[in-house]
């Protein structure tokens, strides 16, 4: 076994987008992961660390150099490589040169195909503090960096300017330039507690050091716990609860490398204001951590992280709440200034706010939701007018002063708003609703009326994006159509909404343009079924499950939801292993024969005893589970199909299928027709896996 060392890289900046930080430290870790392994350099772990001003990587166990590999190389053939007179020719001589050995040195090689000269030798592995920079620099080249930055007068470019490069090989000290800079003898600490150099002996040793020493943690998973654990105490020791919004929490780690959290305090004034405001303050603005009672109302508090452990901590804490007091005045000022206009006084300047170059103004999208939420309003049974009022009003907040200064509060002032001018409650509620799924995971709307709405906007974003093809490519999606598209399912199958997805796609195309062609709205179709494939893959369906429901063409995804749950229970059952490969022989058997022109079976022809029962069988299984068909109880159609299996077992044992008497085959391919189309009525079963 080769000799194994611990190495330490860490490259230290200027100070590095918070947003992004984690993702660069992983996508740096396993970047440098792969490089290793592509030159054959084991390891034992890697382990990223990311502050806001250094990527690190520690690999544990790593190989001081790559094995020796045995090369060899092959020559001209024997028949060609010596002459009449057993001379070497031209070309052996120049083989020996290119291998730096003499020709008495070449072997032969035998082979079922002919000999060859051959010349085996030994590669020699290089050392691995020789690769390590090279590798760096690769890897540092290939991280996801959407903005890179230039300085000084180079052209090297990464996202933020590098200040320092520290390698250690175990205790040796790589010395090397990495995109154009010399590396150093040391690490360095906190900018503020220990901005001088700190000497590190040992790759294991460098967290410790660091945090002892140099005043910060380097370990990004304990930098978030200290913050976690800091932020609750404090707000727990002032009878609060602290909110911690998860993206907070990971923005403020990536901005800190010694977190020191304390309370600050505001006006109570203040908590006049929707919650949703001040909340928005606190943490867009401030990255501040509101604080609830016990009754999960706002408090006049917030808890801040700062990155320095001062000695006058009272004079950071007034500081704080002096920031924060103009930025709640300004909220307060929109809200009052808002709360003067009616939301419906807002509709008319909807007219002057462009949506898109080729689809109008806003005022055109909201008269394009009014469109498609009163077709939705037949299915789900909600009041027309309401449906209207809701369609009209609910881009209107968008105009508002607060919203403009917190875009994300859409839909939410929406809502106060209307409250405050007297529209019905429905309505207000709705257009609180109609942003909702907002992200992964997030809420969806619990009124009709919301979820109609939702709906509407969602397919209306899709429908308008890509009748101007503008459709989401690769990693790019500006307009969040794979948002809109999973949020339109999920409110669809998980609110058991029963609409039929290209009725809805037709109703919403219908407002645009006459002129425009509607091939679109197949790739449209297309595209929301792909999130619906990754909609069930996530859920944990599998791959075959959903193209044996995807094969039927069913275009409500709350029928596709049902069918694709039956069929994930039949695939359990004893029988449906024999059923599926049945079926998957039936449909071989009938792409290969000519084309069934009918399904009626004629009985004269039907000879053997198994072939009869099989046909008598069909049409008794018709009868029993065309009803749970119509009801869509699939799962229990299928759990009655399950009881054909032994009848098609010896129908395949005992029957000649391709008989020669051109009759006798023909209505037999009916038979298997008719079997195939009765699976077909829930789902193409032949695609099942074992």
């Amino acid at each position: 076994m080769g000799q194994k060392k611990d190495l330490l890289i860490e490259i230290g900046t200027e100070e590095l987008p918070p947003k992004s930080l984690k993702n660069l430290a992983v996508s740096f870790c396993q970047e440098m992961s792969k490089a290793l392994k592509k030159n054959e350099l084991n390891f034992k772990n890697i382990n990223w660390y990311a502050t806001p001003r250094r990527l690190s990587l520690l690999i544990s166990d790593l190989d001081t150099a790559q094995k020796d590999k045995e090369n060899q190389r092959r020559g001209p053939s024997i028949s060609s490589a010596y002459d009449n007179n057993k001379n070497p020719t031209q070309a052996t001589i120049g083989f020996a040169k290119s291998c730096g050995t003499e020709i008495s040195k070449l072997e032969v090689l035998e082979t079922e195909n002919g000999s060859w000269l051959i010349f085996d030798t030994i590669l020699k592995g290089k050392k691995t503090d020789a690769i390590i920079p090279i590798l760096i620099e690769e890897c540092l080249i290939r991280l996801p960096i959407s903005k890179r930055m230039r300085w000084g007068n180079n052209d090297i470019e990464f996202v933020r300017p590098i200040k320092w490069i520290f390698i250690l090989f175990d205790k040796k000290i790589i010395e090397c330039k990495i995109l154009g800079i010399k590396s150093c003898s040391s690490s360095f600490g906190h900018r503020f507690h220990h901005p001088e150099s700190i000497k590190i002996n040992s790759p294991k040793d460098y967290s410790r050091i660091l945090k002892e020493k140099g005043k910060v943690v380097v370990s990004y998973d304990e930098r978030l716990s200290i913050i976690s654990s800091q932020v609750s105490s404090i707000a727990k020791e002032n009878n609060g609860e602290a909110i911690i919004d998860s993206e907070l929490l990971n923005e403020v780690t990536s901005l800190v490398e010694w977190p020191v959290s304390f309370i600050g305090n505001f006006d109570s004034e203040f908590l006049k204001l929707p919650k949703e405001v001040l909340i928005a303050v606190m943490q867009d603005n401030q990255k501040y951590f509101p604080v609830i009672d016990h009754k999960k109302n706002l408090m006049p508090l917030f808890v801040c992280v700062a990155n320095i452990e001062s000695n006058s901590p009272e004079l950071i804490k007034k500081g704080n709440e002096r920031v924060i007091m103009p930025r709640l005045s300004d909220a307060f000022f929109f809200f009052e200034w808002d709360s003067k206009y009616e939301l419906k006084k807002f509709r008319n300047s909807l007219k002057k706010v462009i949506y898109q170059k080729e689809l109008g103004t806003l005022y055109d999208k909201s008269q394009r939701l009014v469109k498609t939420i009163s077709y939705m309003t037949k299915k789900l049974h909600i009041e027309p007018k309401l449906a209207k009022s809701a369609a009209e009003l609910c881009l209107c907040d968008l105009l508002t002063k607060m919203v403009f200064e917190f875009p994300k509060l859409q839909g939410i002032m929406g809502r106060y708003y209307a409250e405050l001018c007297g529209e019905k409650n429905d309505v207000a509620v709705a257009i609180g609703e109609f942003y909702q799924p907002r992200y992964a995971g997030d809420e969806l709307p619990k009124t009709d009326l919301g979820k109609s709405l939702a709906i509407s906007e969602k397919i209306d974003n899709l429908v308008c994006i890509f009748s101007i093809g503008k459709i989401p490519t690769g990693d790019k999606d500006p307009f969040g159509l794979r948002r809109s598209a999973i949020g339109v399912l999920r409110i669809l199958i998980e609110c058991n909404i029963d609409i039929d997805l290209k009725d809805l796609l037709a109703v919403a195309a219908s407002k645009l343009s006459a002129n425009k062609s509607l091939n679109y709205l197949d790739d449209v179709y297309f595209f929301l079924m792909e999130r619906l494939r990754n909609y069930y893959y996530d859920e944990g369906f599998s791959a075959d499950e959903f193209e044996s429901v995807l094969a039927i063409n069913t275009t409500v995804p709350l029928d596709f939801h049902k069918r694709l749950i039956a069929v994930t229970k039949f695939k359990k059952f004893n029988e449906a292993k024999n059923l599926s490969a049945a079926n998957k022989r039936i449909v071989n058997i009938l792409k290969k024969s000519d084309k069934i022109d009918t399904m009626k079976i004629n009985d004269k022809l039907l000879i053997e005893e198994s072939e009869i029962k099989l046909a008598n069988t069909i049409e008794d299984y018709k009868k029993i589970i065309m009803p749970m068909i119509d009801n869509r109880d699939y799962t229990l159609a299928l759990k009655e199909l399950a009881g054909l299996s032994e009848t098609v077992d010896h129908f395949f044992d005992e029957v000649m299928i391709m008989s020669e008497k051109p009759e006798t085959r023909k209505n037999r391919l009916v038979l298997l027709n008719n079997l195939n189309a009765l699976f077909l009525t829930i789902a193409d079963i032949s695609k099942l896996q074992d």
